[in-house]
Order: structure tokens, then C-alpha cells, then sequence
């Protein structure tokens, strides 16, 4: 209680200083601790879920709860005409997770009990869609390149791909909930406070509309805080508003590594990246369509899609075997700070 009482208490400063025009870097700072604050809570309502559930069915209620605030973010930016903000934020987010984020996860989890284990079905199918989705992000890019006869029908061609990503992933889910470990962790019935199932729901719904409000507020002093501090649109966009948006993710996945918990921590964090890819993307392109602003396409830079297809192999690599330690988490973290140093100039 005194966690969600210290949240709710950082998610009012954060107001205040969005609505009493406190300055771009008080209300940036404000706002990313509340949303570490919200990111705290909803890792334990998360930690709780799974008292009940399978990793399986925890990772799927806990990434579509965090990617709540992304999915708004980038619909307000595309009402405004921000796509090359919202393609740089989205492709940062996925990078984000499956390189960062699992990289400090199995590097903390390495690092208190060894080499983890984790069921490898889950992991691997994930893994796999999410080659398929990139593949659908890489391919309008060379045929754009390519000066293909497809490069002149990229809305038609990002429309179809929208539509097929979205059916992979109803199948997908349909596949992790009914084929993936089922069974509810042994420890959960152990433990003395386990809260019911219908509270840590409900204490997720309520942290994801806490983080939809603080998310808002923090792209807005973005913008500014990115003018004082001098820091590039391109390099802000694909790893400041990426990780301030997956800071659910962020703290989620580190903390049940932490735990000892790889089935959960590998399941959430590959799941969001899969949902960024599979479900916001495509969502993404169709509502862009009909709120008036500019035309979301696949259409991305080279460099990104070249960074986001490599990026998706190495994890695969380092997740087929149900294995992972420090080595493993040192080897993704790298790869993403070469990534972001790339970009830090814009």
C-alpha cells in the first residue's frame, strides 16, 4: 500500500507540473519517475497475476496492459503528423526490449542464480513471429529501395500486411494460451499474501490509465527537454521515448529475472516486443487511415531495418535453448548501445 500510495503521489507531481507549465526538464524528470512509480506497481500486480496464471497467459495480460500508453502516445503523434517519430519510437521500442531489456534481465538473473532456465516453446515461437513481423517491416523497405513496382502501393502493401500480422497474432495466441506451460506456478499456492486474481487485474487497469495520462504528459515536455539538453530528434525518438514508453516492460522483466522467475521474465519481455510488432504496428497503419492525419506505412530508413532484422536473429539465437546467463545479457546490451551510438548524432 505504501508503494501505490508513493505512485499516486509522483503521478499528482507529474500533473502538477504539466499543468502549472513547470518547465520542460522539471516536468520530463517528474513524469518519468511517475512512470517508474506506475512501472513498480503494476510489476507486482504483474508478479501477482501469475500466482493464478500460466508465464504464458502473465505475459500476454501484463505486455498489453504496458503497451497501452505506447499505442496513445503514437496515435496522438500521428494525429499531429509525427510519422517519423512514431516509426523511430515504435522500432526503438522493439530493439529496446529484446536487446536492452532482456539483456539487463538475464544479466541480473545470471548474476544471482547462475544460468537460467526457462521453458524454450514459448520463446521460441515468439522469437520466430517476430522474425515473420519484422520481415513484413524489412520487405516495403527494399522494395522502396528497389524502386519495385510495389514502392508506388506502399499504403495498399502496409494495409495487407497489417491485416496478415494481426491474424498471426490471434493464432498466436490462441496457440500460447492452449499449448504453452498451463500450469500455475507451484510456488503461488505457498504464498501467505497472494493476492485474488480480480484485484491485481484491477490494479493493473487502473496503473495502465495512470500510465496513458503520464505517458502524454511526458511526450509533451519531450519536444522541449530535447531542445535544452541538445540531444538529437532521431536518437531521442529511437531510445529516450522508446524506453520511457516500455518502462513497465523495463522494470517488469528485470525484477522477475531478479526473482529467479526466467519463465515470466522471458515471456514478458519478448511478448511486448512481439506486441509492438504484431498488434500496435498494424493497429497503427489501419487507424491512421481514418483520424485524418498523415498515412503510417512499413516504409522505414535502411539502417533501422537492417539493426531491427539483426536484432531479432541474435535473440533468437541466444533464446532457442531455453538457456541464458550474464555472457548472454553482456552480448545484447552491447549490440543495443552500438545501435543507439549510431544514432546519437542523428
Amino acid at each position: 500500500m505504501i508503494v501505490m500510495g508513493a505512485s499516486a503521489a509522483l503521478i499528482g507531481v507529474a500533473g502538477a507540473t504539466h499543468f502549472l507549465h513547470a518547465g520542460p526538464i522539471v516536468s520530463f524528470l517528474a513524469c518519468a519517475l511517475a512512470l517508474a512509480g506506475v512501472a513498480h506497481v503494476i510489476g507486482e500486480a504483474t508478479d501477482q497475476v501469475g500466482n493464478h496464471l500460466s508465464p504464458s497467459a502473465t505475459g500476454l495480460v501484463q505486455s498489453a496492459v504496458g503497451s497501452l500508453p505506447e499505442l496513445f502516445v503514437c496515435i496522438f503523434s500521428l494525429q499531429a503528423g509525427l510519422v517519423t517519430v512514431v516509426q523511430a519510437s515504435l522500432i526503438g521500442s522493439i530493439l529496446a526490449n529484446v536487446l536492452l531489456v532482456l539483456g539487463l534481465a538475464f544479466a541480473v538473473g545470471g548474476w544471482r542464480h547462475g544460468v537460467l532456465h526457462f521453458e524454450s516453446q514459448t520463446p521460441r515461437m515468439i522469437a520466430s513471429l517476430l522474425l515473420l513481423a519484422v520481415s513484413a517491416l524489412v520487405l516495403p523497405t527494399l522494395a522502396n529501395e528497389l524502386h519495385l513496382p510495389a514502392a508506388s502501393h506502399e499504403q495498399d502493401l502496409a494495409a495487407v500486411c497489417a491485416v496478415v500480422l494481426l491474424l498471426v497474432f490471434a493464432i498466436m495466441t490462441k496457440s500460447m494460451l492452449s499449448q504453452g506451460q498451463r500450469a500455475v506456478p507451484a510456488e503461488a499456492h505457498a504464498r501467505a499474501h497472494a493476492w485474488p486474481l480480480a484485484t491485481a487485474i484491477t490494479v493493473l487497469l487502473v496503473c495502465a490509465g495512470g500510465a496513458v495520462l503520464v505517458s502524454d504528459w511526458f511526450v509533451e515536455a519531450l519536444e522541449p527537454a530535447i531542445d535544452t539538453a541538445g540531444i538529437s530528434q532521431t536518437f531521442a525518438g529511437l531510445v529516450v521515448v522508446a524506453i520511457a514508453g516500455n518502462a513497465i516492460e523495463n522494470v517488469v522483466g528485470i525484477r522477475l529475472a531478479a526473482a529467479g522467475k526466467a519463465d515470466l521474465a522471458v515471456s514478458v519481455v519478448l511478448t511486448s516486443a512481439l506486441q509492438v510488432a504484431v498488434v500496435i504496428v498494424p493497429i497503427l497503419i489501419l487507424v491512421s487511415f481514418g483520424i485524418g492525419g498523415s498515412a503510417f506505412t512499413l516504409v522505414i530508413p535502411p539502417i533501422l531495418a537492417a539493426a531491427l532484422f539483426l536484432s531479432v536473429m541474435v535473440v533468437t539465437v541466444v533464446t532457442v535453448d531455453g538457456q541464458a546467463d550474464m555472457v548472454d545479457g553482456a552480448a545484447l546490451i552491447g549490440l543495443y548501445i552500438v545501435i543507439a551510438t549510431i544514432f546519437w548524432w542523428g
